[in-house]
């Protein structure tokens, strides 16, 4: 059982090597591109051709989860940043003043 479980460990490491392999060659990124694209094509061709308003409508939501992605990456850290300073300042400020119903 030792000489196959040493077996079996051999044919997992060599598969993990392949994959990792895979994951860093460029041909597997070219490969993956050009199959969507055809695929995309063979999809939208015949709508854009019928003048359907789907392809306009996934574009349409292709760009929006694209620019909320992009704004809140870029964007939403920053402003959870400042919410919190903001929280700790009203923390610190109610500590010191207290906290009353009026003003």
């Amino acid at each position: 059982t030792l000489i196959r479980g040493n077996c079996l460990q051999h044919r997992t490491l060599a598969t993990m090597s392949s994959t990792v392999e895979k994951l860093l060659s460029p041909q597997t990124y070219k490969t993956a591109g050009s199959n969507i694209m055809a695929s995309m094509s063979a999809y939208y061709k015949p709508l854009f051709r019928s003048g359907s308003v789907k392809p306009l409508w996934h574009i349409m939501l292709a760009t929006s989860i694209v620019m909320y992605t992009a704004s809140y990456q870029y964007k939403g850290i920053a402003v959870q940043e400042l919410r919190r300073e903001k929280a700790l300042a009203l923390e610190e400020y109610y500590e010191k003043h207290g906290k009353s119903g009026h003003h």
